[in-house]
């Protein structure tokens, strides 16, 4: 059995967020009814052609559910919605500020209709405050909360490589109505969930921010080093670059002896904490390199498994497609798509004896006839 086997969530979503959301809910065994425009679908469906003609984030955020397309103008359709409701255990919405409320999907009209139904609004910047009808998308997220003020190098800033503000709303959501489905087994009754991309972002960003309340500034970027540990990030070597990450002074100890054989370094009272470390990194992080230089990558590499010391490699994206560890633990396998069969990483929930089902990507309104009688039924 699944975790979430015979919960229903209806969804009426789009884009990045809300469907990543409902996806998890479904590796879960959730049973997820994605209501889309008739006509163009979900705005993600269109984002691109990548994957077999198909938009690479709606394949990413769409699988193992069902698609019905309603037009919730239409006083038909808004019937199948509220009889889809009626049958519900959760309602997942993203929608504009104000746009479930002019549906009459609105948290008070629904709760007064089925008190057990839990209801998860997420939005850019809240259900109110001042920025409530702003316009939120994940790079504006990123730059109103200060990410790209951390992010990039010290002449540039830059955004997060990947959707961090839509990713962490998916998270805080599904976590949430997890825990709202516990609550419900306690009390029968159903919770409003109200989830912010900019909440999500400002509780992420709590580090540089008591840098700024309690030492009067924010870390500096510093590119791919880190801007409060030293030694951490990528250092070059002969032929290449080797990522380091001490955490402790054992790690230090380790990496002056064994990798560097400097063991002066070690010994050496500027280096002896991290903050130090930290406060001496331009004397310091030469001397790091004056070390590796002369060592090919394979060599160094070789040293810090030896010596215990925390390192990577500067993968590219298709490193990691063809990663070892990715093909050792069998993390790819085949989902179904419209467009045909493609790869996808199994979810990292890893619940013994629970394995996610990787279900089919829909295609716009595929169920829409089986779901439509079942609501008649």
């Amino acid at each position: 059995m699944l975790p979430l086997e015979g919960i229903r969530v209806v969804a009426l979503e789009q884009a990045v967020a809300a469907p990543l959301c409902t996806r998890h809910l479904a590796d879960l065994g959730a049973d997820v009814v994605k209501v889309e425009r008739p006509g163009g679908g979900d705005l993600a469906r269109r984002y691109d052609s990548i994957v077999k003609g198909q938009s690479t984030y709606f394949v990413w955020l769409n699988r193992n559910k069902r698609s019905v397309a309603l037009d919730l103008a239409q006083p038909a359709d808004r019937d199948v919605c509220s009889a889809l409701l009626a049958r519900a255990d959760v309602f997942v919405h993203n929608l504009g500020p104000g746009a479930v409320d002019r549906l009459g999907l609105g948290w008070e009209a629904l709760h007064a209709r089925w008190p057990r139904l839990i209801s998860c609004a997420i939005s850019g910047y809240g259900s109110d405050g001042p920025y409530r009808d702003r316009k939120a998308y994940d790079l504006l997220i990123q730059a109103e909360t200060a990410v790209t003020d951390v992010t990039g190098t010290a002449e540039s800033p830059a955004k997060v490589g990947v959707s961090i503000a839509d990713i962490g709303a998916g998270l805080y959501a599904c976590t949430s109505i997890i825990a709202a489905l516990r609550l419900r087994d306690a009390d029968g009754d159903g919770r409003r969930i109200d989830v912010s991309l900019f909440d999500c972002l400002a509780e992420w960003m709590t580090v540089p921010a008591y840098h700024q309340m309690y030492d009067g500034k924010p870390p500096p970027r510093t590119g791919v080093r880190h801007a409060t540990i030293v030694p951490y990030g990528p250092y070059r070597c002969a032929d290449g670059e080797v990522m380091l990450a001490v955490q402790n002074e054992g790690q230090w100890d380790r990496l002056c002896r064994h990798v560097l054989q400097r063991p002066g370094l070690a010994e050496d009272p500027r280096f002896a904490t991290n903050e130090l470390r930290v406060r001496a990194r331009e004397t310091l992080e030469p001397l790091i390199e004056e070390a590796l230089l002369p060592l090919p990558r394979q060599v160094a590499e070789e040293r810090l498994g030896a010596g215990n010391v925390p390192f990577a490699a500067r993968s590219t994206v298709a490193d990691l497609v063809a990663h070892p560890q990715l093909a050792s633990r069998a993390r790819w396998v085949e989902v179904a798509t419209p467009g045909g069969a493609v790869r996808a990483i199994i979810p990292p929930f890893n619940i013994a004896g629970a394995p996610p089902p990787m279900g089919a990507v829909p295609g716009l309104d595929q169920h829409g006839a089986q779901i439509r009688r079942e609501v008649r039924g």
